[in-house]
């Protein structure tokens, strides 16, 4: 796996095997954005009110507006207004938004704890930015000093109506003096009206100052994103995405041996022959109890995830497998005065392949079975025996583990003569008639490397 192409494949193997401990770290994730949703982000509302701003504006235009619109000085005004806040827009300024609409739109949102709170702060952030931007249109941001278009329009009335006066006023006779006077009044009169119609056509503001709001906001129904539901979610996800790159990331992380080339070089000996152990994945299951081992043992953790599915094999296949080893075993050491089986401590695949190895080979050559430490290998003190013979699982060991099995031998003056790996396969009815031999030939097709792979 360390060398290999992640695949989809890969994924699939990890969800099937795996697919308990995945259940239980998406709930955890799950629970965490719960927790997430009452801690760090509270349920929150948000809502919506639009102003229409009549007239042509252009985009930097309206972008100035809706800057206007979530203004310090619209906020706090709003904030003021507002029953349920203590007067500080400061708190509210994060909690209102605004952008620019199609069709010279501006849309207010205001967020808060409550529907209803959310409600008004959207139309009252609207109220006071319309009254302010009228304001800023008039020339004068101060409520008492507001001078409007409007309020220019009521001097102009004004002054007409005192022309009128001072026309009625004057001496009604036709001398020179009074009908001079009245037609100056008169071309006061004009010039007025005519000024104020130009001063209307020339300012912009004039145009655009009569800003709406398009009613009020809509009591929202639903949580503002990220709501509880979506927390949940998301934690759920991010947390199962973890378990599988955690998965891959000790999957290629991996330097447990496989190859039988490789196992070799690392106890520095040969590899005699390749064993099979009928059981599956379940073969891997290490022993012992407690609830520690029954919580793995329920999360799958007790085998490896990425093992190749075993093979089908049956028993006069398996047999005559075990019956070759010793036959080589023979050649190569005649005259044997027995032989040292050494097997890993916690591979109980390479025990129950050491242990049959043992009954086929009876006495021709006597074997001795020990288990020996990866952490503190020791190995009995050579007796009697011609060497030492390495039995394990490939997939299970680094080359160092390997290497300190090999170099305690060296120090019980025990040779590694070679090695038999032992794979799992699964186990078939095997032919009740006929030479085993004979019912074992389709199971001697060669195996290039022994199967197995990373917890």
């Amino acid at each position: 796996m360390s060398e290999d192409t992640i695949r989809l494949v890969t994924i699939g193997r990890i969800f099937r095997r795996r697919w308990r401990l995945l259940a239980v770290v998406a709930l955890a994730g799950a629970l965490l954005g719960y927790g997430a949703s009452l801690v760090l982000f509270p349920p929150r509302y948000t809502a919506s009110a639009s102003v229409l701003l009549p007239g042509a504006w252009e985009e930097r235009e309206l972008l100035t507006q809706v800057n206007v619109a979530t203004s310090s000085s619209v906020v706090d005004r709003a904030a003021g207004a507002l029953d349920w806040t203590d007067g500080d827009g400061s708190e509210l300024i994060d909690q209102v938004s605004a952008k620019a609409a199609d069709g010279n739109i501006v849309e207010i949102s205001g967020t808060a704890d409550t529907p209803e709170h959310a409600q008004q702060l959207a139309d009252r952030v609207a109220k006071e930015f319309v009254t302010f931007a009228t304001r800023v249109a008039g020339g004068s941001t101060d409520p008492a000093r507001a001078s409007g278009p409007e309020a220019l329009r009521k001097k102009v009335e004004e002054t007409n109506r005192r022309i009128s006066e001072l026309a009625k006023a004057a001496d009604p006779g036709q001398t020179v003096e009074s009908v001079q006077a009245r037609t100056s009044l008169e071309k006061l009169r004009s010039s007025l009206e005519e000024a104020m119609k130009k001063l209307e056509e020339a300012d912009p503001a004039t145009g655009k100052a009569g800003m709406v709001v398009m009613g009020n906001a809509v009591l929202p129904t639903g949580e503002a994103p990220p709501t509880r539901t979506q927390l949940m979610v998301g934690g759920a996800l991010l947390s199962l995405l973890a378990a599988v790159i955690a998965h891959l990331t000790a999957a290629r992380s991996d330097r447990r041996l496989r190859a039988e080339p490789q196992i070799a070089a690392a106890l520095g000996s040969t590899v005699i022959g390749t064993v099979d152990v009928p059981g599956g994945r379940t073969a891997h299951r290490p022993r012992g109890g407690g609830p520690r081992a029954r919580a793995r043992r329920f999360l799958g953790l007790d085998t490896r995830w990425n093992t190749p599915a075993p093979l089908p094999s049956d028993e006069a296949g398996r047999q005559l497998r075990y019956r070759r080893v010793c036959a080589r075993i023979r050649i190569q050491l005649p005259g044997s005065r027995g032989l040292l089986v050494v097997v890993p401590d916690g591979d109980e695949i390479g025990r129950q392949a050491a242990g049959r190895l043992v009954d086929e080979a009876g006495n021709d050559p006597h074997m001795r079975l020990v288990d020996v430490s990866v952490s503190r290998p020791v190995v009995p003190d050579r007796e009697a025996e011609s060497g030492a013979l390495v039995v394990l699982s490939a997939g299970s060991w680094t080359a160092g583990d390997l290497a300190a099995i090999a170099d305690a031998c060296a120090d019980g003056r025990h040779e590694v003569v070679g090695v038999v790996v032992a794979g799992t396969v699964r186990a078939r009815p095997g032919r009740s008639t006929g030479d085993p031999a004979r019912n074992a030939t389709p199971a001697l097709a060669g195996r290039g490397q022994a199967t197995g792979g990373p917890a």
